[in-house]
């Protein structure tokens, strides 16, 4: 013969706990404190010192202070846009790259015409580019 048994749970609306005993008991992540930044807010003041000995706080990692950024241009931009970034004189075209915002060049593309080019840094390909057709290039 069957009986009507009475849910479990019936007793435990209201409880406070629901029959874990103590509230910390039945988190989700058992009896450990938390995770992750958890409990730096406890406890008053007591708790600060520990956590900024620690470098609890803020940005980790590496920072590079004071490196400007690369502005990079590619020797087939200046063979395409050759006229507006330099001068031409007596056969040679002359650019400074640094007055128009650039400050390293890169060796994709084939260089054609004679340049001579200033600017504060350039790869191995691309010297050796710009001098196969007859040019130079000073670094600054």
């Amino acid at each position: 013969m069957t009986t009507n048994r009475r849910k479990k749970n019936s007793r435990q609306r209201g409880s406070h706990t629901h029959g874990w005993g103590s509230m910390k008991k039945h988190r989700g992540s058992g009896h450990k404190g938390g995770a992750g930044m958890a409990g730096t807010g406890k406890r008053a003041d007591s708790k600060k010192p520990s956590v900024w000995k620690e470098n609890y706080f803020g940005r980790k990692g590496f920072r590079t202070h004071n490196k400007p950024p690369v502005k990079a241009i590619n020797i087939m931009e200046i063979e395409s846009n050759i006229d507006k970034l330099g001068t031409q004189e007596s056969g040679k075209y002359l650019i400074d790259l640094a007055k128009k915002g650039y400050n390293k060049l890169l060796g994709k593309g084939k260089a054609t015409k004679k340049m001579t080019i200033k600017v504060t840094s350039a790869s191995k390909k691309a010297t050796e580019a710009v001098k196969q057709a007859g040019g130079d290039v000073l670094i600054e």
